[in-house]
């Protein structure tokens, strides 16, 4: 048995978007934002970094040949840095040029992007977001600001000193929402342009059900 997936918001990263599935996490609550309209895809990989996200990546996303079986990616979040930004000679490291030329190899032209951002190489991705017109989720300075821009400060959004707590999660939730409302606004599942993949219970014709429950294209 294979199940039909719907389209999708797609998370790729590192070990703070695998724990976005945690209590409080932000995948959890896209999922729950957009449940019955976009399945929410968790492609994080605790420890990996650039170097290794590109080939993971072209292995994750169909090809050109075989995109008419699949889902399509209607959002795609793009989150490293933390173990990029590990000090030479740890085999994470990735170097700060590099780390920026990795970010452009994206090449989804067809699907909305958002990068981003923790504190490790925030400007890097930040530098790269504006060639690219690519916004970006400045994860980073948003936690800093709420944190009183003190270091010790930020312990209340972390769970162990590197990955995030439910606050802190919280904050990369709402930062997505704000950009696909502002940038993305089809995306928005508040709003007239996307509705509910299969129709709601109370608009099903009772007398002849089978064509009220033909699955939708979640985007009008």
């Amino acid at each position: 048995m294979a199940a039909n997936v719907q389209d999708v918001i797609m998370l790729v990263g590192d070990s703070l978007t695998q724990g976005g599935w945690a209590q409080g996490g932000f995948a959890q609550l896209l999922a729950e934002r957009y449940v019955r309209k976009l399945d929410v895809l968790n492609r994080g990989f605790g420890g990996y970094q650039t170097d290794w996200a590109i080939p993971v990546c072209e292995q994750i996303f169909a090809k050109q040949h075989e995109q008419h079986h699949v889902p399509n990616v209607k959002l795609l979040t793009i989150w490293y840095g933390a173990n990029d930004a590990a000090p030479a000679p740890s085999p994470q490291h990735v170097p700060r040029d590099r780390y920026k030329e990795n970010l452009t190899q994206w090449d989804m032209p067809t699907s909305p992007r958002v990068f981003e951002t923790t504190k490790a190489y925030a400007e890097a991705v930040k530098e790269v977001g504006e060639k690219e017109n690519v916004p970006v989720a400045d994860i980073w300075t948003t936690i800093f600001d709420g944190a009183g821009r003190t270091e010790d400060g930020c312990a209340k959004y972390l769970s162990d000193g590197l990955h995030l707590n439910s606050d802190g999660y919280n904050i990369v939730f709402r930062a997505i929402v704000d950009i696909v409302e502002r940038v993305y606004p089809e995306l928005n599942p508040e709003g007239v342009k996307l509705q509910d993949v299969f129709m709601p219970w109370d608009q099903v014709n009772v007398q002849n059900p089978g064509p009220s429950l033909v699955k939708r294209n979640a985007q009008l």
